[in-house]
């Protein structure tokens, strides 16, 4: 039956986003805390306006593709390249240290000696081996530090982070189904980079070579932009196994450093600022259900929440002074990889599909999504502003 009720979802996610995000900017906080609030308050947690829907999913996938195809926009390519090797030893550490620590705090709660239930307690580690980018590069972006030392390895560790997290979630699911080929999905992901760079080569000159030629409508740049992130975004899940939004990522590079990549981003914000941000950041807040949690399950959720902030910033923060970053640096970078947004999401549901995680640990996996990605602008803030003072 054809409903209309998503026009009303969309109209109050946009106002109350809209409403919460100039109260935390009055507060000196990035707006995206407010839009992420908007989501806890409105969803079932709180007053129950509004639900997850597939509509409002989708949207939210569409609005992370377009939101790192921007940061790839936007993002130095020679920059990126320097902090190349740095980017895999720090998303390296970001993915043992956080795994370590997810498995040792699930046994805890999850005991027993059998194959199973190893496997569902590595799980947990899995989970918080994650890492969501999205929500950094928005604060980053909004504090103007998207093109710094620190944001481009962030970034580059993000992507890496995401490849080692399918290839630890494959190693994990493999143990559990023995049809998934471990080498199969590693060479893809290998296969997928190659015509990532193929593409990219052949794609950034035509484009570079269409735009000196047509410049009497630059509206029709951004439209054949959109395309490209879309395909690749597309081609990456469908046909490699990789994230869409490292598809999304890639395809910003391939456009980045043309002639019209300013006025093309520019449009891309637009489209990004009055709906698909609001509805990501806001669909987040959406997920919490409070409902169902046991004190067992609440103790085990602030204890989760304290893991998966405290190891990414030991571990990626670790990564960083081993790669000669300064102590400052080093706490930008782990704070910044914080985030666990709906990578973490993605995970846990395909978890509990194939029976590796339990249905009571979805919430308190829900609860720290929501938690790392609330504490993580407001923590990049705090850091980046302290650095701004000492500038000064």
């Amino acid at each position: 039956m054809l409903t209309h009720k998503f026009l009303f979802d969309i109209a109050i996610i946009l106002l109350s986003t809209k409403l919460l995000g100039l109260v935390t900017k009055r507060v000196h906080l990035p707006q995206v805390v407010g839009a992420l609030v908007a989501g806890i308050v409105l969803g079932p947690a709180m007053l129950d306006v509004l639900h997850e829907t597939d509509f409002l999913q989708q949207l939210s996938s569409l609005g992370v593709i377009v939101l790192m195809f921007t940061a790839g926009l936007e993002t130095d390519i020679k920059e990126l390249k320097k902090t190349g090797v740095a980017s895999f030893i720090i998303a390296l550490m970001g993915v043992i240290v956080p795994l370590i620590g997810g498995f040792l705090l699930a046994m805890l709660f999850n005991k027993g000696s059998s194959t199973e239930v190893i496997l569902q307690n590595i799980f947990i580690g899995v989970i918080l081996t994650a890492t969501s980018v999205s929500i950094t590069v928005e604060t980053l972006k909004e504090l103007g530090k998207l093109t710094t030392k620190a944001g481009n390895t962030i970034l580059g560790a993000a992507l890496i982070d995401d490849i080692l997290g399918i290839i630890a979630l494959t190693l994990i699911t493999s143990c559990a189904d023995s049809s998934i080929s471990i080498g199969i999905v590693i060479l893809k992901i290998v296969l997928f980079f190659i015509f990532a760079a193929v593409l990219g080569i052949l794609l950034h000159y035509l484009f570079g070579k269409w735009v000196k030629r047509y410049d009497e409508d630059r509206r029709r740049f951004v439209i054949i932009s959109f395309v490209i992130c879309l395909l690749l975004s597309f081609i990456a899940e469908e046909f490699f196994g990789v994230a869409d939004i490292t598809g999304a990522f890639i395809a910003g590079l391939i456009i980045s450093n043309t002639e019209k990549t300013g006025y093309i981003n520019s449009r891309f914000e637009t489209l990004s600022y009055i709906m698909l941000s609001p509805i990501f950041f806001a669909s987040v807040g959406v997920k919490v259900e409070l409902g169902s949690m046991t004190t067992e399950m609440i103790i085990f959720t602030l204890i989760l929440i304290v893991v998966a902030i405290v190891t990414k910033i030991i571990g990626c923060g670790l990564g960083a002074k081993l790669c000669k970053y300064n102590n400052k640096e080093a706490l930008q970078i782990g704070v910044g990889m914080i985030s666990r947004g709906e990578v973490a999401l993605i995970v846990a549901s395909k978890g509990i599909a194939i029976g590796l995680m339990l249905d009571k640990f979805l919430a308190p996996v829900v609860l720290v999504v929501v938690v790392t990605t609330v504490i993580t602008p407001i923590l990049l803030k705090l850091i980046f502003k302290e650095q701004k003072i000492r500038t000064n």
